[in-house]
């Protein structure tokens, strides 16, 4: 398994064990105590480090890969969201693995950033390497659409792009997500397919999330809305500036990664139609949304976004 220590991650590690999964982790840092899955560290960025360390010429039925680069800048995306598994696919072809399970990204659907196009490229090398297959395409996470919950409870606003109704998403947590990428493993209805996957209940707006969240803490709903065209003027001058400056072409980057996520809806793309399609984005799982913002509030649950901060 690829990208154990991410919050999917663990909870896909988890998953695993529970369906009685015999799990090796490989990556740059240990797994920590999560049942009795082992770790083998080294390098995901090297062909040689594939072969000596993860797979020590060894027999794996699979593997499952919830590996992500942490940022999505250019060079982060191309080494680990397209070379990195190509080793990983080389080399579980070498040691007999019938199976890779890859957790990708619905937003793949509509390329125009960097991290897209490499996940694209290595999707499209998996479907050709011969091996079974599973592409989870999952819809919004938790954890990218709780970076407000602190600040509504302070008493600030929630902040909208626009009018808050241009993008909808299903969100779906790293428990659902997790058992739904486990499962591909066992299910042949899940095999040699491209799977977009969202959580329960309808598509939600981004000022549906926000009414919700004012909603649980007994207040009306205050909002403050952010004009796109900001946005696109950040970017460009990030963009002049990167020009001469390496920082500022990176900051360019992820300025135009939060200019995607505020202005593209995370539903299934209906090309014919030219819109996101809510009812044809599957729906799966238990949690909501709601409820894990509810436990947020009463400090029953933790917050982690780490990189996905900048998002």
């Amino acid at each position: 398994m690829l990208g154990a220590t991410g919050t999917i991650g663990r909870a896909t590690l988890s998953a695993l064990q529970q369906r009685g999964h015999q799990v090796v982790c490989f990556g740059r840092t240990a797994v920590g105590a999560v049942g009795v899955a082992a770790s083998r560290l080294g390098d995901v960025q090297s062909a040689a480090s594939w072969q000596n360390d993860a797979f020590k010429g060894e027999h794996f039925d699979a593997v499952v890969s919830c590996l992500a680069s942490r940022t999505g800048v250019p060079k982060d995306a191309w080494a680990i969201d397209h070379q990195a598994h190509l080793h990983a696919l080389t080399a579980a072809q070498n040691a007999g693995a019938r199976q890779f399970v890859l957790l990708s990204a619905i937003c793949v659907q509509k390329p125009k950033l960097a991290f897209q196009h490499a996940k694209l490229a290595f999707e499209a090398a998996l479907i050709q390497s011969g091996l079974t297959y599973s592409i989870v395409r999952a819809t919004a996470y938790f954890k990218s659409l709780s970076g407000q919950v602190q600040r509504v409870k302070d008493g600030k606003a929630f902040v909208l792009f626009g009018d808050g109704t241009l993008t909808a998403c299903k969100p779906i947590s790293d428990a659902d997500l997790a058992a739904y990428i486990a499962d591909c493993l066992t299910d042949s209805e899940r095999h040699n397919r491209v799977l977009p996957i969202g959580g329960p209940g309808p598509a939600l707006t981004s000022r549906q999330q926000g009414e919700q969240l004012f909603a649980l803490l007994g207040r009306r709903p205050k909002f403050k809305q952010v004009p796109l065209g900001l946005m696109d003027a950040i970017v460009g001058t990030l963009s002049t500036v990167g020009k001469v400056l390496p920082a500022a072409a990176r900051k360019a980057e992820l300025a135009r990664i939060g200019r995607y996520y505020a202005s593209e809806s995370m539903l299934v793309w209906d090309a014919a139609a030219g819109r996101y399609d809510a009812d044809a984005t599957p729906s799966f799982g238990r949690d909501t949304l709601a409820d894990y913002h509810a436990a947020l509030l009463r400090g029953q649950a933790t917050l982690d976004r780490g990189e996905h901060a900048v998002f």
